[in-house]
């Protein structure tokens, strides 16, 4: 293999890399013979020049290789799919979906992650539910899915080493909007999973990654072309993330409200995500005829209950005790809170003026909530899974002054600044909205 100097200047310089070469970078990053200071200009080399289609699928293959990949009964094959979403507020479209899906007969091995920023994370979610373990060992994975149709964990050590490396080091040297490292985070994680279909939620707006369609639309055209090389039959969506995803925002509240969906009932804009992206998955795997009707087929497992027993089960398999599940899946809203613990100050914020809802933007919400504990600023940071909001009012609703807008869950902690911070996120207007653009503005498939 070529010295790792000599790959660096290749790139820096704008050449292409050869998979071989490609092979060796990737294999020192998982050996540990490259150093950080190497790898941190490689990553910068990439940021900076790019990486054509061949190079990004095999970096992208490298890394999947890097470590043990799942293996599955045959008979499962062409039933394992998975979702990846690239990250919002107020985003618990997983936790319902992953049950949903089961009920209607595909596996799931979801393998999710932490948030970081002012972006929420699944495994963060889930671990506001008492007793929830999201590390399972591959051997466990595949007992929970032959039990339960679909699990929801962490990354383990053996899965893609190398991904782990590079993405520690993505956050430190600023390369992580490059494209083609995107790119091999997610699908080499996805191809180790060794599942059928994919689909990615690949959100825009100001409280997204990208924060335009059109950078999106890249994202996800690379994304798809990927995928499908390394035999996953992959689809995007592009959805909006400019105000949050439903009405609440904080770990144990979007368990709450990721209920009421496997309910049938919760914010309508929930529902038709985790139904959008569930209807194109039973599509790609040869469950519906469609997307349309994969989704009314979804609809039917949120309403008729088979996926919140589904869930039910599903934490039960994953270390929570069966009187905790039950209570969560069955019992009234307020014995809900009460097993998922609430913060010491509910308090609701009022309008500061007369005028119609705009919107709410996620951005300084999620800051506020952020800095009251709800996120971290690095991995391994505590969260507080109590801290969180409500949403009182949506686009399009006529605020009088001093009508509350905002139920904030916190430590007592708020200051004057944070107060103001929640203000420029509440958008108010003299006259009604027009008419709202739709939640997913765009499918991207072959």
């Amino acid at each position: 293999p070529s010295p790792l100097p000599s790959l660096i200047r290749k790139k820096r310089d704008g050449e292409r890399l050869e998979d071989a070469e490609i092979r060796s970078f990737v294999s020192g990053v998982t050996e540990g013979t490259a150093q950080h200071g190497q790898i941190g200009a490689m990553l910068m080399a990439i940021r900076l020049r790019g990486m054509d289609a061949a190079e990004t699928l095999a970096l992208t293959q490298a890394m999947a290789s890097s470590g043990r990949a799942l293996a599955w009964p045959p008979a499962w094959h062409g039933l394992l799919v998975d979702k990846h979403s690239t990250g919002g507020v107020g985003d618990k479209v997983s936790l319902a979906l992953a049950p949903a899906l089961a009920a209607c007969g595909c596996k799931v091995p979801m393998i999710s992650g932490r948030g970081l920023g002012h972006t929420g994370g699944t495994l963060d979610k889930l671990e506001a539910i008492p007793g929830f373990r999201v590390s399972q060992s591959p051997e466990e994975m595949r007992q929970i899915l032959a039990r339960v149709g679909c699990c929801i964990v962490g990354q383990s050590t053996e899965l893609v080493p190398a991904d782990r490396v590079l993405y520690g080091l993505r956050d430190v040297t600023a390369t992580v909007d490059s494209l083609p490292l995107i790119t091999a985070s997610i699908l080499s994680k996805k191809a180790a999973e060794r599942i059928s279909a994919l689909v990615l939620d690949v959100k825009f707006g100001e409280a997204a990654l990208y924060p335009t369609q059109e950078s999106a639309r890249e994202l996800a055209q690379s994304l798809v072309d990927v995928g499908w090389q390394l035999g996953i039959r992959t689809a995007a969506l592009l959805s909006r993330m400019e105000q949050p995803l439903g009405r609440a925002v904080g770990n144990a509240l979007e368990v709450l409200e990721a209920l009421e969906c496997l309910e049938g009932q919760g914010p309508p804009d929930l529902r038709h995500l985790v139904t959008a992206l569930g209807g194109t998955l039973l599509w790609q795997c040869g469950m519906a005829a469609g997307p349309e009707q994969g989704s009314e087929r979804l609809a039917r497992a949120l309403d008729d209950g088979s996926a919140l027993g589904t869930f039910e089960a599903m934490l039960g398999a994953q270390g929570v005790a069966p009187d905790t599940a039950r209570g969560l899946c069955k019992g009234t809203p307020a014995q809900r809170r009460q097993l998922l613990g609430q913060a010491k100050v509910c308090e609701e914020l009022p309008a500061p003026r007369e005028g119609w809802v705009q919107q709410v933007r996620a951005l300084p919400l999620a800051r506020v909530l952020h800095g009251l504990g709800a996120g971290r600023a690095r991995a391994g940071d505590p969260v507080n899974p109590r801290v969180g909001a409500e949403l009182l009012v949506g686009p399009g609703q006529h605020l009088r002054a001093g009508q509350p807008w905002l139920r904030l869950h916190h430590e007592g902690t708020l200051g004057a600044e944070g107060r103001r911070e929640l203000q420029d996120a509440l958008c108010l207007g003299p006259e009604p909205p027009r008419e709202p653009s739709p939640l997913v503005a765009e499918t991207i498939v072959p």
